[in-house]
C-alpha cells in the first residue's frame, strides 16, 4: 500500500512539474490603450482620467482578474498609470514598471517578461505596434481617438506568436 501512494505522490509531482516548466514557457501579454482622458485643457500631455476613464480601469481590473497578471508595464503618463493601478492592486503586485515606446520589445524586456501573464497599458498610436512588435508582422493599425476598448492577447510559445483583439465595453 505505501508503495502506491509513493508512486502516486511521485506521478503527481512529476506531472507537476512538467505541466510548470511547460507554462514557463508560454508569455501572454495583455495590452490595453489607457481609459477614457480628461480633454477639458488640450494643452495638456499629461491629463488625468476621466471618471468614466476611472471606472473603465476598474473595470478593466476586473476582466483581467483571471489572466494572473504577474507584471504590468505603462508608458510615464498619467493616464496610462491610473489605467494599469487598479489591476496592479488587485493582483497584489509591488510596482508597475515604466516602458520607454520607442523601445518596445527589445531583448531586456523580452527577457524580464518570459514565462509571465504581462499587462501593457499604452496609447491610440503605440498598444497596436506594440502588439505587431511582439508578433513580428503588421497586422493591427492605430486605435482610433475614441476606442478605449480593445483588449490584445498575444501568446508567445516556441512555436511562435499568435493574437487575438477583443472588444470589452463597460
Amino acid at each position: 500500500m505505501k508503495k502506491y501512494i509513493v508512486l502516486i505522490i511521485f506521478v503527481f509531482t512529476t506531472i507537476a512539474s512538467f505541466s510548470q516548466e511547460i507554462k514557463e514557457g508560454i508569455t501572454t501579454y495583455y495590452l490595453i490603450r489607457h481609459a477614457e482622458k480628461n480633454r477639458t485643457d488640450a494643452t495638456n500631455k499629461d491629463a488625468h482620467l476621466t471618471d468614466k476613464g476611472t471606472k473603465r480601469a476598474d473595470h478593466w481590473a476586473a476582466v483581467l482578474s483571471s489572466a494572473n497578471i504577474n507584471m504590468v508595464y505603462t508608458t510615464a503618463y498619467n493616464r496610462t498609470t491610473e489605467t494599469a493601478q487598479p489591476t496592479v492592486t488587485k493582483n497584489g503586485l509591488e510596482k508597475m514598471h515604466v516602458y520607454n515606446p520607442n523601445k518596445m520589445y527589445d531583448a531586456s524586456f523580452k527577457h524580464a517578461t518570459k514565462g509571465k501573464n504581462v499587462l501593457v497599458v499604452g496609447h491610440s498610436n503605440t498598444t497596436p505596434f506594440f502588439a505587431n512588435k511582439i508578433l513580428g508582422k503588421d497586422l493591427y493599425k492605430q486605435i482610433e481617438d475614441n476606442n478605449n476598448s480593445n483588449l490584445y492577447i498575444v501568446t508567445v510559445s516556441k512555436n511562435g506568436a499568435t493574437s487575438v483583439v477583443l472588444k470589452i465595453n463597460h
